[in-house]
């Protein structure tokens, strides 16, 4: 994975960590002294964002953050990498992000190692559940469940709940070679809802219960939220390059001021 210096964009300073294939932003930290690492998608990468949190979270703790997000990554995205799973282990504290569980491998359909949004193929249990679907133009898992839910929804209901176990399964097995202290992050525009069935709100099909079943795998679980105004004025935070026609306005990407991480940091310093 590539990630330009686009014209009028923001410099991402592209770096590697040890043996990892995945390019992270950076500039690199120093991990020959005690880090912490964040792992997470695109709101923890920072797309867009000058100071994304982990950067913000840096100057409140005073020693470095080593930031392992990747662009639309999620659990696969590191259990397909064991250096970036090395890195993220030897760390003091872990923070992982959570991310939708459309965006992995499951009995299904198979995602991209790194970029875990592509949708590759679809397994024979899915072309056998949806025999009238035609998958050769379907590029991303998003409009893959779209497809599904049109199609069927009773059957895409079915690939939900398989979907929403193996997400489970696969943050266990990720959480597991964390270090031992680690927090977990819920970073979206609003708290975990009770139930989740649709790819809104994001992250997609992760409900309260969810979070409550990792409980016991981490030291914390920070729920951040932007408020109403912070939302508003998400565009104005944020570098578009001179290529880019529409301006996202989602707050999942925009650096969260200092009262919106104060629990994430709070938390931090509590573990450490």
């Amino acid at each position: 994975m590539s990630i330009p210096a686009e014209a009028g964009g923001l410099d991402y300073f592209p770096c590697r960590y040890g043996a990892s294939k995945a390019v992270f932003r950076g500039p690199e930290r120093d991990l020959a002294q005690p880090y912490v690492a964040v792992l997470g998608g695109s709101a923890t990468f920072g797309k867009y964002v000058a100071r994304p949190y982990p950067a913000l979270v840096e100057a409140a703790l005073g020693r470095p953050v080593a930031n392992l997000g990747g662009l639309n990554a999620g659990p696969d995205f590191y259990l397909s990498d064991p250096a970036a799973l090395d890195i993220a282990g030897r760390a003091q504290v872990a923070v992982v992000q959570v991310t939708g569980a459309e965006a992995l491998s499951n009995p299904f359909y198979s995602v991209h190692s790194r970029r875990n949004d592509r949708f590759l193929v679809a397994t024979p249990a899915l072309r056998a559940l949806f025999p009238q679907v035609d998958f050769t133009e379907i590029h991303f898992t998003r409009h893959l469940l779209q497809m599904l839910e049109r199609s069927d929804p009773g059957a895409c209901a079915q690939v939900i709940t398989v979907l929403k176990d193996t997400w489970l399964s696969r943050m266990r097995q990720l959480l597991a070679r964390m270090p031992r202290r680690r927090v977990l992050l819920w970073l979206a525009d609003a708290p975990p809802p009770d139930r989740a069935l649709g790819l809104e709100p994001a992250p997609p099909f992760i409900d309260r219960t969810m979070l409550d079943a990792l409980r016991p795998e981490v030291d914390a679980v920070v729920v951040a939220t932007p408020s109403p105004r912070a939302r508003s004025l998400a565009p104005f935070d944020m570098t578009f390059p001179e290529t880019e026609g529409i301006r996202p306005v989602s707050a999942r990407f925009q650096a969260f001021s200092a009262c919106q991480f104060h629990g994430m940091r709070s938390s931090m310093r509590l573990i450490l």
